[in-house]
């Protein structure tokens, strides 16, 4: 999966071939209104403005429903916070994950 690549294909990088919208740049795309939550809230947390930008009638399906499972949300930071926001959301694989440098979780 390509993270930080816009689902249409343009490109997410430096320079002039970054996409912005509202002075932001673009930072991922989701598919869901839970995901963009969790983002904006994980952002957030470290001091990192955001906003969601709903693609099509996604930002209807979130109101008419409570939720949005079938439009796609962007993402976008400030310019000079793109960087520190592609490091906060990077996937971890959860089987990269030592268990048993948490302590109590020593398997017998």
């Amino acid at each position: 999966m390509k993270i930080f690549g816009r689902r249409d294909g343009t490109a997410a990088g430096n320079g002039e071939e970054e996409y912005t919208w509202r002075d932001g740049v673009y930072l991922t795309t989701v598919n869901d209104s839970l995901q963009a939550d969790i983002l904006v809230s994980k952002l957030d947390a470290e001091g990192i403005p955001s906003e969601k930008k709903y693609v099509g009638s996604s930002h209807f399906l979130e109101i008419a429903f409570g939720k949005n499972v079938v439009g796609d949300i962007e993402i976008y930071v400030p310019p000079e916070c793109l960087e520190d926001a592609k490091n906060i959301i990077v996937p971890v694989d959860l089987d990269d994950c030592m268990r048993d440098d948490v302590p109590g979780t020593e398997e017998d």
